[in-house]
């Protein structure tokens, strides 16, 4: 199985993947890839880089690029394996193409902002305004390269609902794997 995860900045991305991690999936990211772009050009790894970055990548190679090399990878290793994060319609719509589900994470604003601080990323220190101006910015773009992470969750086959405890987010993503294996 591959899975794409997409959602919300600070909603549970990263701890719904170390969940599936230890469920036997290999990881391939989307921020690792693009990190890796950013270093080579000699930019900031700061968030407005990423936006930067992974807008030209896409605009010069395609807007489902970033996902197409990652799924590229999933494959050539075989086994289960988690996509994250997915925030652009063309690379959701070719995960789906591919066979791929799609999970979506989300949490309520505050829990988001809250956990994002607290996770002390180089890209995560900024005030609450922002951090929601930011956010806003990867939000119903009409250009193809660039981000729409509410179109994408829209079209998750699942999502989950981080705004309880650890282990009620397990409990959801188990219920979640579970629909996609039948």
């Amino acid at each position: 199985m591959i899975l794409g995860i997409t959602g919300t900045n600070g909603s549970g991305k990263g701890t719904v993947v170390e969940y599936l991690l230890s469920k036997g999936f290999t990881h391939y990211s989307a921020r690792a890839f693009i990190a890796e772009e950013i270093e080579r050009r000699g930019l900031p790894l700061e968030r407005p880089s990423f936006k930067k970055t992974a807008d030209s990548l896409r605009k010069a190679h395609g807007p489902s690029y970033i996902i197409e090399q990652l799924f590229a990878q999933a494959q050539a290793r075989g086994g289960d394996a988690v996509v994250e994060s997915i925030r652009e319609l063309a690379g959701a719509h070719f995960l789906h193409e591919q066979g791929a589900k799609l999970l979506a994470v989300n949490a309520d604003q505050k829990f988001r902002y809250e956990r994002t601080v607290l996770r002390g990323s180089h890209t995560d220190h900024v005030d609450f305004a922002t951090w929601v101006q930011q956010e806003e910015a990867e939000w119903h773009n009409e250009a193809a390269h660039e981000m729409d992470v509410p179109g994408v969750m829209a079209l998750a086959d699942a999502t989950v609902m981080n705004n309880s405890t650890l282990e009620d987010l397990h409990a959801q993503v188990d219920v979640a794997l579970s629909a996609f294996t039948k």
